[in-house]
């Protein structure tokens, strides 16, 4: 009789601490926690410690990374500059979430949603970019420029989802083989005007060195010349 009464006390027992158990959960300093309530928002735990809600099927927890998140865009993407050149780039984004209530509302919570989204913000603020520069302005002296530009469109868009965008960067700018030659070339010709006119302002002021050098030897030729002459006169009167 003890033991058909300490069975169900056990079982009562083990019950209760199961929903205790259920009814608290930990929050790392590494993450945001989302509680819902039949699949509603109903609160958004930033403090990291120990926590409470009310048991399932009433309320349930959803964890979301506090931490800053790396997306590598999967493939080279092209663009089109504005001298209707053709590139290769391959670009990664750093970002976080800030507003977990905002990015929850955005994406329902999915992390693939939300790199989805942003790999079509940063693609739009390159094509924006890339169709106003030419092939030698996006590679040399406006690059930076051009990537402050887009750092800040993405991150006042993404800012709408509850994320921060923390830096967009290009990893590698690759010239279609198709048009890659015609630009070589065109590189190239530059460089040759440039040493041409390089040579050409050289040329001009080793001419004008040597014309002062050879009027500077007339000079002197003329005076050693009189001198010698006089010397000479004076060397015959006497003679005489």
């Amino acid at each position: 009789m003890m033991s058909n009464r300490i069975f169900p006390l056990i079982a009562a027992f083990l019950i209760a601490i199961g929903v205790l158990s259920s009814t608290v959960f930990v929050v790392d300093q590494r993450q945001y926690a989302a509680v819902f309530a039949f699949g509603e928002l109903v609160r958004v735990v930033e403090e990291p410690g120990l926590q409470f809600k009310m048991p399932p099927p009433f309320q349930s927890v959803q964890f979301f990374e506090r931490r800053i998140l790396t997306i590598d865009t999967p493939d080279a993407e092209r663009f089109i500059t504005a001298e209707k050149k053709n590139l290769l780039v391959d670009s990664y984004v750093k970002w976080r979430i800030v507003e977990p209530r905002r990015f929850f509302i955005s994406f329902r919570g999915d992390e693939r949603m939300a790199q989805d989204r942003l790999n079509q913000l940063v693609k739009s603020a390159l094509n924006e970019e890339f169709t106003k520069r030419t092939v030698r302005e996006l590679i040399s002296e406006q690059r930076e420029q051009v990537m402050q530009n887009i750092r800040k469109k993405v991150a006042e868009e993404a800012a709408d989802i509850g994320i921060e965008i923390v830096d967009v960067r290009l990893k590698r700018i690759d010239l279609l083989a198709e048009i890659s030659e015609s630009v070589f070339r065109r590189m190239e010709a530059e460089r040759k005007r440039v040493a041409n006119e390089l040579r050409s302002t050289g040329a001009a002021e080793s001419e004008k060195i040597r014309a002062d050098a050879e009027r500077q030897r007339d000079i002197i030729l003329s005076r050693a010349y009189r001198d010698a002459q006089k010397i000479k006169g004076q060397g015959d009167a006497r003679a005489t």
